[in-house]
């Protein structure tokens, strides 16, 4: 059995802080979609790898146990053992958190589509007996729920209901929730032995939307500016997820001049009161019909920029 290197999966140190785990996770997340990357196995590969890392480098407690696994491993190893010969018993003995009188060992990850070594070390579907308790428990099936949301939805934050065995349930999304992210509903999956139950994961997907790019916490639209607006100098309306606002546009703004809107972007996942920054692209409208007064002053320009050459 393989050894996972969870900080090298995500290209973090060990060293890392949450918020640099989170954002590296975020970024690979988005980069190896499957919605971005249909029929691209290696790339699937890439983000289940992903999650399951910030599964475990994104928990302080499961971070904790993973780190001192680790030692414990590698301490084997220079002992001459190979890593499938690893004692995960004897871990478990070590840094296992106990169930009240049960005997047995409260892991919170578990479920499909995970790695042997995760299963292993942070699974969930051992029986109690294996662990010395005469009664026998067999954690249930892991669900899967997709999670379709709007750019609006991620933005403000957002509800959604569903039925699981017989239950109604509520997942809510915080506000900078965002495509590929995974979210974990504990003991609310199958119903195994002993009726323990397995877990749902959520995945979200955010929809395309019309006008903005998401990039990050970041977003990025294009803005019309009426020809003559652009030449003088003057206002034009912006439409940003806080709404409609007015921007000054400088005299003699060129087309593909790029404008900063601080804090208008995505809110930061779980940071009270953070935001990206919105991007608008200056797109200059050229009308398709013109009076013929406007036809006028614009050969009398014309005229004059001759002249002036």
């Amino acid at each position: 059995m393989e050894y996972k290197d969870y900080y090298k999966i995500l290209g973090v140190a060990k060293t890392a802080t949450s918020e640099e785990i989170k954002k590296a996770f975020r970024k690979l997340a988005v980069k190896y979609h499957p919605d971005k990357n249909p029929g691209n196995k290696q790339a699937e590969e890439k983000f289940k790898e992903a999650n399951e890392a910030n599964e475990v480098l994104g928990d302080p407690d499961k971070r904790k146990k993973y780190d001192e696994m680790g030692s414990n491993w590698q301490q084997y190893e220079r002992s001459g053992g190979q890593p499938g010969d690893f004692n995960r018993s004897q871990y478990r003995q070590q840094y296992g958190q106990r169930r009240g009188n049960t005997g047995g060992f409260d892991f919170e990850y578990g479920g499909s589509g995970f790695s042997d070594f995760f299963e292993q070390f942070f699974g969930g579907g051992f029986t109690e007996q294996q662990f010395g308790s005469g009664q026998q428990q067999q954690k249930g099936h892991d669900y899967r729920l997709e999670l379709d949301i709007t750019l609006e939805e991620a933005y403000a934050g957002t509800t959604r209901q569903f039925e699981a065995e017989g239950e109604k349930l509520q997942v809510s999304l915080k506000p900078g929730s965002f495509d590929g992210q995974q979210i974990r509903i504990k003991g609310k999956g199958g119903r195994g032995k002993g009726n323990s139950r397995g877990d749902i994961y959520g995945y979200v997907h955010v929809a395309k939307h019309p006008h903005f790019r998401v990039d990050g916490v970041d977003l990025h639209c294009e803005i019309p500016v009426e020809y003559y607006t652009a030449a003088l100098g003057g206002q034009a309306t912006i439409r940003t997820l806080k709404g409609l606002i007015k921007i000054t546009v400088a005299k003699q703004t060129e087309s593909g001049s790029m404008l900063r809107l601080k804090g208008m972007g995505m809110p930061v996942y779980g940071e009270h009161g953070k935001y990206g920054d919105l991007y608008a692209k200056i797109n200059i409208v050229i009308p398709k019909e013109l009076s013929p007064k406007e036809t006028e002053l614009l050969h009398q320009i014309a005229e004059l920029k001759k002249q002036v050459k």
